[in-house]
């Protein structure tokens, strides 16, 4: 069967709606085959110049985002005992470089948990993968003086 495609915004950093959005997907289509998480934020700059709330942001983006999408879909995924859920991660997952501690802690986080979940759910026939590319170019703003959040990549 083929679907329309549907276009739903999301931010991956607002915890608060991506189970809505992830209801919204079910009730429109029954069911997700493929699950994607390839949303994800970085900062540049040394530890003690990072603000919690900047580490918050990031582990939000790219750890808690992901792995709340996925148990908003998961269930669905069990019951029918097939899917596929893939993480498109960073090589910062498995090993850290200076001016990027936020980045790559959330990485290794999301590591870890995509790496627990492919053993949990090989009895349900689900498939998981975590892809860890090297650097890639990124869309980037030049922040303004003391604006730490245009120093986002997205």
């Amino acid at each position: 069967q083929t679907y329309a495609p549907k276009l739903i915004l999301l931010d991956i950093s607002d915890i608060s709606c991506i189970r809505d959005v992830a209801k919204e997907i079910l009730n429109c289509y029954g069911c997700v085959d493929i699950l994607i998480n390839n949303a994800s934020m970085k900062v540049k700059g040394a530890v003690q110049s990072i603000s919690l709330e900047l580490d918050k942001k990031i582990m939000d983006a790219n750890y808690f985002g992901p792995i709340t999408l996925t148990k908003a879909v998961l269930p669905n995924m069990i019951s029918r005992r097939t899917g596929q859920i893939v993480l498109i991660n960073s090589i910062q997952g498995k090993i850290g470089i200076p001016f990027r501690a936020a980045y790559a802690a959330s990485k290794h986080a999301a590591v870890g948990f995509f790496d627990c979940l492919r053993a949990e759910m090989e009895e349900f026939n689900i498939s998981v993968s975590t892809v860890n590319p090297t650097f890639i170019c990124s869309y980037h703003r030049q922040p303004a003086p003391g604006n730490w959040e245009a120093s986002i990549w997205k």
